[in-house]
């Protein structure tokens, strides 16, 4: 990353707006990379007996099942993380 203010006017000034927001972009790809491996190793596991060449229609089934359920359960963790982490700021 370069951290100079060539970009910026040239000023010599780091814009520290720009880098956070930059940073935040490049934790939510790699959680969202996360999520996808965990899923796929998840649901392959549970879904998949015997790989092969393809998937027979019951794995199909059992892998969007899967991955629909994992990100159901994803998606209340992360409302319930979310509105704690407001009550707990609301509260300071």
């Amino acid at each position: 990353m370069d951290f100079s203010s060539e970009g910026a006017g040239g000023s010599g000034k780091v814009d520290t707006g720009m880098i956070m927001e930059q940073v935040k972009v490049q934790i939510a790809v790699a959680n969202a990379q996360e999520l996808l491996q965990r899923m796929t190793h998840k649901c392959f596991n549970k879904c998949i007996g015997k790989p092969g060449s393809s998937l027979d229609n019951s794995e199909q089934k059992c892998i969007a099942m899967c991955m629909d359920r994992y990100m159901d359960a994803w998606n209340t963790v992360s409302k319930t993380y979310n509105s704690r982490l407001q009550r707990e700021r609301a509260r300071m």
